[in-house]
Order: structure tokens, then sequence, then C-alpha cells
């Protein structure tokens, strides 16, 4: 069932997704080579609950975690750990938070100044695809507009692999909820898109394959060949005159251009 929210739902929504997006620049702030995963996942739940929130993943489903940390190969839901950070890593970092009833879910991915070109390009293309898909979000048209958009400037266009296990998703009280929204389809096909469905676009996109794999922990989705992972998300309105993206990841944009460790993906969208 999609729950339609009304304009008043909408912009309580965006404040819980500028929080999260708040959140992810105060995490951009805090990558160093030597932290841990989890001490900056300590210091995002503080953020968090310090600003009025409750952290969205932290207990869900049993997840140990305020942050899906996922670093490397690792395409989502890795759990942050006592590993410190390299200046090889690719760090992608997906966030969720409850704040008036309401949650809010965006990701962004962070690449250490020695990652190389091919991995930076990788980040870049994958954030670009995201946008690709909200251009598609227009009244009349279907999830399959969103989902072709992302799969072709990924696959066709720059010859890398959409994961196909995992999706995006509706969002709102729930934080899963209708319709998917998968990174990967056919033009006109899916749900079609009315004014006030919220949906979380978020390409995963490999470098190599689509295959994936998890790990034993339950949680942690790893490429199958082992080659790099990205993941960028935002929270998406739909309105009459387009799409309204209720996260904001200029917030992190900005966080990144301070942290001199960290490269700057920034594009034109």
């Amino acid at each position: 069932m999609i729950y339609y929210k009304t304009n008043e739902e909408i912009e309580l929504m965006r404040e819980s997704n500028l929080l999260v997006s708040r959140t992810l620049a105060y995490v951009a702030e805090n990558l160093k080579v030597g932290k841990s995963g989890k001490s900056i996942d300590k210091a995002a739940e503080e953020f968090i609950r310090d600003h009025g929130g409750i952290p969205g993943f932290k207990g869900y489903r049993g997840f140990p975690a305020s942050l899906c940390m996922s670093l490397n190969d690792a395409v989502v839901h890795g759990i942050p750990s006592d590993k410190f950070f390299t200046d090889k890593d690719v760090v992608s970092v997906d966030c969720g938070v409850i704040l008036n009833g309401f949650y809010g879910d965006a990701a962004f991915s962070f690449a250490f100044k020695n990652v190389g070109l091919g991995v930076e390009n990788l980040l870049r293309v994958t954030r670009e695809s995201l946008y690709k898909g909200i251009e598609a979000v227009v009244v009349g048209n279907r999830i399959g507009d969103i989902s072709y958009a992302i799969q072709n400037y990924c696959e066709k266009v720059h010859g890398y692999g959409i994961v196909r296990e995992l999706v995006g998703h509706g969002v709102g009280r729930s934080l899963h909820e209708d319709p998917e929204v998968p990174n990967f389809g056919m033009k006109g096909k899916g749900t079609l898109l009315k004014e006030g469905i919220v949906i979380a676009i978020e390409p995963m996109v490999n470098m190599g394959g689509k295959a994936v794999k998890q790990l034993n922990d339950g949680w942690t989705i790893l490429t199958r060949d082992g080659k790099p992972s990205a993941h960028f998300e935002h929270s998406v309105a739909v309105r009459k005159d387009g799409a309204d993206i209720l996260s904001n990841h200029s917030f992190i944009d900005d966080s990144v251009k301070k942290n001199e460790e960290i490269i700057d993906i920034s594009i034109n969208c």
C-alpha cells in the first residue's frame, strides 16, 4: 500500500531529511585517516540525539549501529567497526533518523585522497545517476522511468554494474514503504507517480559486475568480484511541478571542501 503525504507531512519529512543531511555533513568533517567507523558512528548518534532526533537505523531489525558504513567492496549495510580508515578507502555512509514521527533517509559516498581516478570516477558517475533518476520524477511517469534513467547512465554509458538485489523504496512513518524503486528497469513500467508519493532513490553501483554476496554478519553486502562500489541517496517527494528533494547534499559538499583528506566530488545538478 502506498501512503500519500500531505503538504504538511512533506514539510515534516523535510525536517527529518535535513537532520540526516546535517549528520552526514558532520560525518564528512570527522572522516580522517586513522579514525575508526565505530568512533564516527558514536559521534553521529550523539549529533542526531542532540538535535532532537532518534537514530532510525539503530535497532531496526536488529541492526547494531546508527550509520550503515560500507567500505570499498561493501555495497551497503556495513556495520561500523574498530578498523582504522586508510587513505585508499571508499566509505559509503547511509543515515536515517526519526523526527516529527517521520523517517529521513539519505546516503553519500566519500573517497580518501589516494583511491585513484578510476574509483573517483565511479563515485562521480553514481552521484550523477541519482540526479538522472530524479529528473524522471514527474507526475504521470512511472517508477520504471526512474529505474531506466539510472541503469542506462551507469551500465550503458559508463559500463558499471547495477546491483539487482537491493532497491530504493517509499519512505514515511516507516523506513521502508511501497513502492520499491529499482535502479534497473524499463520506461513506462511500474507504479504510476502521483503527487504525494515520497521515495528514497538510491543508486548502488559497482565498478565491476552487478553480482553481490552477503557476509556472515547477516548485514554487509559485498561485490562478488571484490571491486569497489558506491552509493548515493536522496529522499524525494513527487509534486505536481516535479521532484522535491527533501534531503540536501550541499551541506555535505561544504564539509568535504573543508576536509583535506577526502576528495571533493561535487557535480553540477
